[in-house]
């Protein structure tokens, strides 16, 4: 941390100390930067901010691994601007002081300070707030990272003083080119074989610092030849998916698994499922979300997609996991193929908006009971016409408030069941124009 708050201490490492391969490969210029194009491109934001001379505070969001501390500590050496580092995690208030002093100071003698905050997230609101009056005056320049939505966990005066960015995982075309220049740097090729190779790849899930940390623990094995897949997996693990069960991964994952239901697919959507139960998701949470699927986007188009849903959750209950989830699985399969209808979700808001806009009108008195002979005087289920004993068990009558007017909430759609339930809501309307 010494670094972090004195000028004297470069935190140089002795060359005589070993440095990992993904220290050895940190990049020198933004230029030698892999993936990230969205973002340096020449007509990119970064690009044109350093382009024209006027960079800005910034808000790096992106998975780990994609060089978000890396393209800060580029950005302060393009333009002049000192260095500090600090994290969220080991930072406190007095900390924070001892920062902005610093960088008062430095500025004081014409230098300006590039602060970057790592898991910037993490700071409480007042803590974000105590950047604002320094990145106002120019006292820092902020560039925080974060792994987290920005929208949710940043305050609205940081994010409106800052330009968010977003940088993606590595595809593996960029992973095959931070592998080169790894292979180039320890001056021998990977002992694998092609498959193999690619499978490593895949292992490090977009993350190119998980990726050369794999690399270092595969070229330090003394083996003949090259290894496939099979010896490679046998020898590897694979790194843990990104998941947060409070996070992003889990929004993310579980609206991708709602909109391939929405969408009618069942291969992505038994895709998304299996993602989350092998990110360790309660397949309780996963149940329940599953039935809500049926009843928002199915509804009474198919009545039994429900049913089915209940049922598999409550086989999943007394088979426990892994087998209760095949149960899972299938009510996954059911609801992505079931005919689907948003009528009564449709409805039941239009109900609940009209509900709330009309107070608290009572109903017409026709309908209302009369146990007292007071109740009666007052007109309460006067003219009542009771449904059995009218033509087609109909009457017609209109049960909504005198004032209101009828209306109409529910539209039944032309599949699956609910062709039947649009006949019926015809048929009435039909006989209630009549009477």
């Amino acid at each position: 941390m010494a670094d972090l708050f004195s000028d004297q201490d470069t935190g140089a490492v002795p060359d005589t100390a070993h440095r990992p391969l993904a220290d050895r490969l940190r990049p020198r210029t933004l230029a030698e930067v892999i993936g990230q194009e969205q973002v340096l491109g020449p007509d990119a934001p970064l690009g044109t901010m350093l382009a024209s001379g006027s960079l800005g505070s910034l808000i790096f969001w992106g998975p780990p691994g994609v060089g978000k501390t890396t393209i800060a500590r580029l950005l302060a050496d393009e333009t002049d601007l000192h260095f500090v580092q600090i994290s969220a995690i080991f930072t406190g208030v007095p900390d924070l002081r001892k920062v902005f002093d610093a960088a008062k100071h430095r500025r004081a003698n014409g230098q300006g300070t590039l602060l970057f905050v790592d898991e910037i997230h993490r700071f409480n609101k007042a803590q974000q707030d105590g950047f604002l009056p320094h990145m106002e005056d120019g006292t820092i320049l902020l560039v925080g990272a974060t792994t987290e939505n920005p929208s949710f966990e940043l305050n609205a005066a940081v994010l409106s003083r800052a330009q968010v960015l977003v940088l993606e995982r590595l595809d593996l075309a960029d992973l095959e080119r931070l592998t080169q220049r790894a292979e180039k740097e320890m001056g021998r090729a990977l002992p694998l074989n092609g498959p193999a190779r690619e499978a490593l790849l895949e292992m490090a899930d977009g993350d190119g610092r998980a990726l050369l940390n794999l690399i270092e623990q595969v070229m330090a094995w003394k083996v003949d030849g090259k290894l496939d897949t099979d010896a490679l997996t046998t020898r590897l693990m694979r790194r843990a998916a990104q998941y947060d069960k409070s996070g992003d991964g889990h929004y993310n994952l579980i609206s991708a698994l709602h909109k391939s239901v929405r969408g009618s697919d069942p291969d992505a959507a038994l895709y998304w499922f299996s993602r989350m139960l092998d990110a360790g998701e309660d397949p309780r949470f996963l149940a329940r979300r599953i039935t809500r699927m049926a009843v928002e986007d199915i509804g009474l188009a198919d009545p039994q997609a429900q049913a089915v849903c209940l049922q598999s959750w409550e086989a999943y209950e007394r088979l426990g996991s892994p087998e209760g989830e095949l149960a899972l699985a299938q009510a996954v399969i059911y609801v992505a193929l079931a005919p689907k209808s948003n009528a009564t979700y449709v409805a039941y808001k239009g109900a609940r908006k009209a509900a709330k806009a009309s107070g608290s009108l009572t109903p017409p008195k026709h309908i209302l009971n009369a146990p007292t002979s007071l109740m009666k005087d007052q007109g309460y289920g006067k003219g009542y016409a009771y449904d059995h004993d009218a033509e087609d068990g109909f009457s017609g009558q209109d049960y909504f408030p005198e004032s209101m007017g009828r209306q109409e909430f529910y539209a039944p759609v032309e599949r699956g069941f609910e062709r039947d339930l649009k006949k019926r809501v015809e048929y009435f309307a039909r006989l209630r124009a009549k009477r």
